[in-house]
């Protein structure tokens, strides 16, 4: 796998704890919307025991013109140093890898369940349908915590205005300011929230990615509303 010097050109906050880093796109890389990379620090000040690579979701569209990953901010020596890159600063990156990735099947519905930063491969995918026009059906349901934590969450929504036949579900499941007001869903994504929007659960093609306790409680509750299991991918998020 060829590996690019994807330069660094800033970063902000795009949620509580959470950053999004963006790099000049590398002269001849290419992804499909939904892949991830292998992003590897060079002559890093301070290393752990998990090493300078780490792998990222691309949280860009390919059509944008920028590489960008979003990622929970933890003490790490690997997140301390992607902190203080400046711009200018190269870091390594191979891939894309993955294929949590759209089927082309414009017949098909496809139903997107994050949690937390497992919005990230999905930013990119709705982002570039829109783009594209695509027709297929796509339900997002995005859950948090709370408001402070969902990343994108006011792009995600907005959304909808540009692609009718996007529809965004976001859920909270511990509203920290009982006086904020939110008029989304609340609770953690189950059979009986995603009945209220789909007819048959059992039709749709179901993508999910995020915590491992998530994903895993995820496909249980497709596998107890019947859904085939060859109708649900899946990518765990551990260790951000």
């Amino acid at each position: 796998m060829a590996a690019y010097d994807a330069i660094f050109i800033g970063s902000d906050e795009v949620a509580e704890h959470t950053m999004a880093f963006h790099f000049e796109k590398p002269p001849g890389f290419a992804f499909t919307a939904g892949q991830f990379i292998s992003m590897t620090l060079i002559h890093p000040p301070e290393t752990d025991a998990r090493g300078d690579t780490r792998a990222f979701s691309i949280a860009s569209a390919p059509y944008e013109r920028n590489l960008m990953i979003t990622t929970r901010m933890r003490d790490t020596a690997f997140k301390r140093t992607l902190k203080k890159l400046t711009r200018g600063e190269p870091i390594q990156t191979r891939g894309p890898f993955g294929s949590l990735t759209l089927r082309d099947d414009a017949l098909e519905t496809a139903v997107f369940l994050a949690g937390g930063i497992g919005i990230t491969p999905f930013r990119s995918i709705v982002l570039q349908a829109a783009q594209q026009k695509q027709t297929k059906r796509i339900f997002l349901f995005y859950c948090n915590r709370r408001a402070e934590d969902a990343a994108f969450l006011e792009e995600l929504k907005q959304l909808e205005s540009a692609n009718q036949n996007y529809k965004c579900v976001a859920t909270l499941t511990k509203p920290r300011d009982p006086k904020r007001e939110w008029n989304g869903e609340k609770g953690y994504i189950n059979r009986t929230m995603l009945l209220k929007f789909i007819q048959d659960l059992r039709e749709p093609i179901y993508y999910i990615a995020g915590p491992p306790g998530m994903v895993l409680s995820m496909q249980e509750e497709l596998k107890t509303a019947g859904v085939p299991s060859d109708h649900v991918r899946a990518e765990q998020f551990a260790g951000y």
